[in-house]
């Protein structure tokens, strides 16, 4: 029994690790598209305020990459998704031998890096460009036709394992009775195996969509005169930011959880619904007393669903009336406060260490001795005391008398040998 207390304990924990992982930063970002400072920070808290939403929606860049992520992630779709379905069909009526084969060189896309697809995918169609002789902004040299070539390359791959593993649950015998009674091939796979694959495809595009939406790689090697939105965030982020981005991230966070609450809600009502028709009677069935059950019964997923728009439009009715304004000024009147209280700490800091360093250096000089302090002048000069000014005045250092040199010769050339006495 302790040793079951204890892994689950530990698999709780490991649980609030997790999430405190994986949703840690996304809290955190959301706190500060609701905090003043003009950089993101969740601490410390200075004020609430909307406003950085405000100048979200009126950054023309942001707005502008917005629209040209939409255009790209929706040529995106369609084209992944095309291909992808293409992909899935031929690889389940492909010879066995080959579908080894045929399923590499079809997932081989997603193992390239995005920088080598978005180079090789620039370059290819500049020469097919110049190859058909057309101009430099021609279609083919579009940002726009470039970037969803680009995507699509390696998006195709990941719709395709969508629809595969939809297309593996299909069965064959219905194709098979469709063509018996008189359909084509075109009305076998419009009206029989097309909506049998309707949930993968609504999958697999919601998919392409987000990994067109989220992509960089790719896309700043081929994005031209169409920046997306990552494009323009990078930019942003290499020159600084402000908590509009927060406001940005918290409004994609927002319609994530709307649209994942409400995916989970349809599903669990449908089941609701199968469970309650079972359980029905034959005779309510046909009265028509039978009672689909509430939006709301049983459904967490719904009642959380409500919970967070209610909340959402409580937000928004607030961010309406109410004015941050006078918070501001007060953090700014506090700002000024400490600054001007933190630069009279430093002055009179100064003033007490000089003041220090000048009693120190009166004390030094009272424990000093009384000496003479006028320098006497050096009598070394250099060159042997040559150019000594002492050497150069009369009464100065006594020079020795020179003795009369002996010239030789006995003294007989002597002058004072050839005087008379």
């Amino acid at each position: 029994m302790k040793n079951f207390s204890f892994m689950r304990l530990s698999i709780w924990f490991y649980l609030v690790i997790f999430f405190a992982y994986l949703l840690g930063p996304l809290v955190i970002m959301s706190i500060t598209a609701f905090n003043s400072p003009g950089f993101p920070r969740a601490a410390p808290w200075e004020c609430l305020t909307f406003e950085w939403f405000s100048a979200l929606f009126q950054d023309e860049r942001i707005l502008n990459g917005i629209w040209n992520s939409v255009l790209v992630g929706t040529g995106t779709v369609i084209l992944s998704v095309a291909m992808g379905l293409a992909g899935a069909l031929m690889l389940t009526q492909i010879w066995p031998k080959l579908r080894a084969t045929y399923y590499t060189i079809i997932i081989a896309p997603i193992l390239v890096p995005g920088v080598v697809i978005g180079i090789s995918t620039l370059v290819f169609w500049d020469r097919v460009n110049r190859m058909l002789g057309l101009d430099a902004d021609s279609f083919l040299s579009s940002g726009l036709f470039l970037t969803i070539i680009g995507q699509s390359t390696f998006i195709a791959s990941y719709c395709m394992l969508v629809l595969v593993a939809r297309l593996q649950r299909y069965d064959n015998a219905l194709t098979e009775a469709a063509l018996d009674l008189g359909a084509s091939h075109a009305q076998t796979f419009r009206k029989v195996l097309l909506p049998f694959m309707r949930p993968a495809i609504a999958s697999a595009a919601v998919l392409a969509f987000l990994a067109s939406f989220e992509n960089y790689n790719t896309t700043t090697f081929t994005f031209g005169e169409y920046p997306t939105l990552t494009i323009e965030l990078a930019q942003k982020v290499r020159y600084g930011i402000t908590p509009a981005i927060s406001a940005l991230a918290f409004i994609i966070v927002l319609l994530t959880v709307f649209a994942a609450l409400f995916n989970e809600a349809k599903i669990r009502r449908q089941e609701l619904v199968a469970a309650a028709r079972k359980t029905a009677t034959v005779e309510e069935l046909e009265t028509g007393k039978f009672r689909l059950p509430g939006f709301l019964s049983s459904n967490t997923a719904a009642v959380l669903l409500v919970v967070v728009a209610m909340a959402t439009i409580a937000v928004v009715g607030t961010a309406t009336v109410y004015s941050p304004a006078q918070c501001i000024a007060d953090v700014k009147e506090t700002k000024r406060l400490e600054t001007e209280l933190r630069i009279q700490e430093l002055l009179q800091r100064r003033a007490d260490e000089a003041a220090r360093r000048a009693a120190e250096e009166g004390e030094q000089s009272d424990q000093a001795p009384a000496t003479d302090a006028t320098p006497k002048p050096s009598n070394d000069s250099g060159f042997g005391n040559v150019f000594n000014p002492g050497t150069l005045q009369d009464g100065g250092t006594e020079t020795p008398e020179e003795e009369p040199e002996n010239s030789g010769s006995g003294g007989v050339f002597d002058p004072g040998n050839l005087q008379s006495n």
